[in-house]
């Protein structure tokens, strides 16, 4: 069998944990590289006028961030060939500070043969530990 980044881990196994910090900037930069300019992600007065909290991030940064514990983990051994999540709660930012979004990553099954393929699941939460990002899966292999 080939050495892959799973290849020493079981079935259940925690593989990668990091948690994320969202600030009003990263929102802002995100806004800018995407083009996403929806004043719900900078207005506190728009949201609140829509029924949100406040200010919320980019449901696609929020998605994007959380594959990234994965990439690392690969660190260029494997590739993402599948990823899908299910948005579940926003993730609200405050003014000041930030927001933190906690990604935990399991080993969920291996492929037919093993080497080649593992199914990761993500744990996505907020600060208040409330999941938002469900059903968080990606499938990796060798490259």
């Amino acid at each position: 069998m080939s050495s892959t980044p799973w290849s020493t881990f079981s079935v259940g196994d925690e593989v990668a944990n990091e948690t994320i910090h969202l600030t009003r900037e990263s929102l802002v930069r995100y806004a800018g590289a995407s083009g996403d300019f929806n004043p719900i992600h900078y207005r506190d007065d728009v949201a609140q006028s829509v029924g949100l909290d406040g200010v919320l991030a980019h449901g696609m940064l929020t998605m994007g961030l959380a594959i990234a514990p994965v990439t690392s983990w690969l660190a260029g051994k494997a590739m993402v060939t599948s990823y899908q999540v299910r948005f579940t709660k926003p993730v609200y930012v405050p003014l000041t500070g930030s927001a933190g979004v906690t990604v935990s990553v399991t080993l969920h099954s291996l492929g037919e043969a093993p080497e080649e393929s593992a199914t990761l699941a993500l744990r996505v939460i907020n600060d208040e530990g409330a999941t938002v990002l469900g059903k968080a899966i990606a499938v990796v292999s060798t490259l």
